[in-house]
């Protein structure tokens, strides 16, 4: 039925784009207010300390 509505098609390619941009920025907002695993504010990586690694 919409198949030749240009109309249509441009606003659904719009309304796709901004909805990938949305999921791309939230994505950005949540690596940059969790903190990485394994790194201190320094940005410098900690020692793990595995279990079992005392007696070595």
């Amino acid at each position: 039925m919409f198949g030749n509505d240009s109309e249509f098609l441009l606003s659904l390619h719009r309304t796709h784009a901004a909805e990938l941009r949305a999921e791309v920025a939230a994505d950005r907002l949540a690596r940059a207010v969790s903190p990485r695993p394994g790194r201190t504010w320094l940005g410098r990586r900690q020692q793990t300390h595995h279990t079992g690694d005392e007696g070595r």
